[in-house]
């Protein structure tokens, strides 16, 4: 009888060590899932605020730059894209688009003295210089909070947890090679304004 009582309790033992590794490795997962969803809130908040900053940028320029009326449209069209955009993919093209239009826009500035001199222009430039940064350092640990997530939902034990979760991988925030191409700036000549 001694042995049948230590034959359950090794059992039972074994089965509640089952069931706390199990919930140990869900509550890893669901961390996971939460520290992805916050890294991409904090990209998303920072999109947000050059969002916010574009239409100010675009109104400084616009009486200055009255010749440059492609660069003044691509820069509010890659807005347009970057505030429609839903996916994390979608989001990744439409932010690539917006630093390229915002680069091809600061490169046209600098044809632009008086411009480059406007103290708001300068503001501006550095304020959505300094979210450009802290949306590329975000977006990188982002990435890889997605990496780690994404390794431990395919590693064992963890693959057996969210195969019945229904956990799936999730994306990076990387645009496609298509989109990586330099954008081409071109400069229109002042003399063609007094024609």
């Amino acid at each position: 009888m001694d042995s049948s009582i230590i034959s359950s309790a090794a059992f039972f033992l074994f089965l509640a060590g089952a069931v706390v590794y199990t919930v140990i490795l869900y509550n890893g997962l669901v961390r996971l899932r939460n520290e992805n969803d916050r890294a991409w809130a904090n990209i998303d908040v920072l999109l947000k605020q050059r969002h916010d900053e574009i239409p100010n940028l675009v109104e400084t320029v616009k009486g200055y730059m009255q010749h440059e009326q492609q660069t003044l449209l691509a820069v509010t069209q890659a807005r347009a894209a970057s505030m429609n955009a839903a996916s994390i993919g979608q989001k990744a093209v439409a932010d690539l688009k917006m630093a390229n239009a915002l680069r091809g826009l600061f490169a046209v500035a600098e044809n632009y003295p008086q411009l480059k001199a406007n103290e708001n222009f300068l503001k501006l430039q550095s304020r959505i210089s300094e979210i450009e940064e802290r949306i590329a350092d975000r977006r990188e640990f982002f990435n890889d909070d997605v990496n780690t997530y994404n390794t431990r939902i395919a590693q064992i034990p963890d693959v057996f947890v969210a195969s019945f979760l229904s956990l799936k991988p999730r994306a990076f925030f990387k645009v496609s090679e298509d989109d990586r191409k330099l954008v081409e700036v071109k400069f229109a000549s002042a003399q063609t304004s007094g024609a």
